[in-house]
């Protein structure tokens, strides 16, 4: 499976929020200028024809449902990136952030409290 593009990737970010679609309805998710309806559908057809996509068929029209959760996506693709890049420590990942400035103390914080509710659970 490979990774998806950028435009692939963010109709189906709104595919997994959504739980399932129509293209009408993912295209009405998109921020403007919103591409044609076609375009849509025709990407979420090729989404489908790589395995991300199950159709459901309502005869001249289609839904389509997420065939691999987010969840597993995102560990098959980020992985091997925070292997590549940090040497597979979250520690060095969240401190690389830190130090960019990218992430907040009050992000740092929510973090930690899901980890200790995580170990109370």
């Amino acid at each position: 499976m490979k990774r998806l593009s950028e435009k692939e990737e963010a109709l189906m970010h709104i595919i997994w929020r959504l739980k399932k679609a129509f293209a009408k309805e993912v295209r009405e998710e998109l921020p403007p200028p919103k591409p044609h309806i076609n375009t849509v559908a025709t990407t979420m057809k090729r989404l489908a024809d790589k395995g991300y996509l199950k159709i459901e068929d309502f005869g001249s029209t289609y839904r389509y449902v997420p065939a691999i959760s987010k969840r597993a996506y995102t560990n098959k693709f980020l992985r091997p990136l925070l292997a590549s890049f940090f040497g597979s420590s979250i520690k060095n990942a969240v401190s690389f952030f830190a130090e960019e400035e990218e992430i907040s103390l009050e992000e740092l914080k929510e973090i930690v409290d899901i980890i200790e509710k995580k170990k109370r659970g």
